[in-house]
């Protein structure tokens, strides 16, 4: 993975993670399953990364597909090859948010939360 141009993309373009530091980038990627697609000439063009035990929970997130690629399926691809990576380990639950991809994610299997008043969230104070 080119964490650098990762880096980049998160950090100025993801509207989810603006500002985020490289060292962030680094740490979260050495702790997760990092998935990418790559051009012909080998320039990586899409980014996802999965936080997970390999047992029973995962979280998608940081799907990225660079500007220039979008449009191609190139995100609908990730997605499956997550999925397949995902499925034989027998977890029960892959959580995932999204402001306008919706329908992608619909389509393998990902639906709204069938709850939400039981979920909770923490967000530290600033330091």
């Amino acid at each position: 993975m080119d964490l650098d141009l990762v880096h980049e993309w998160l950090s100025t373009d993801a509207c989810w993670s603006l500002g985020r530091t490289r060292e962030a980038v680094g740490t979260a990627a050495e702790h997760s399953l990092n998935f990418g697609a790559f051009a012909g000439d080998g320039r990586q063009v899409a980014y996802a990364r999965v936080v997970t035990d390999h047992a029973n929970f995962a979280w998608l997130c940081d799907v990225y597909v660079d500007r220039d690629h979008r449009g191609r399926g190139l995100g609908t691809r990730l997605v499956a090859t997550v999925t397949e990576t995902l499925d034989p380990l027998g977890i029960r639950r892959i959580l995932l948010a999204t402001r306008d991809a919706h329908e992608v994610y619909a389509g393998f299997g990902f639906e709204p939360l069938p709850d939400p008043t039981m979920w909770m969230i923490r967000t530290p104070p600033a330091t």
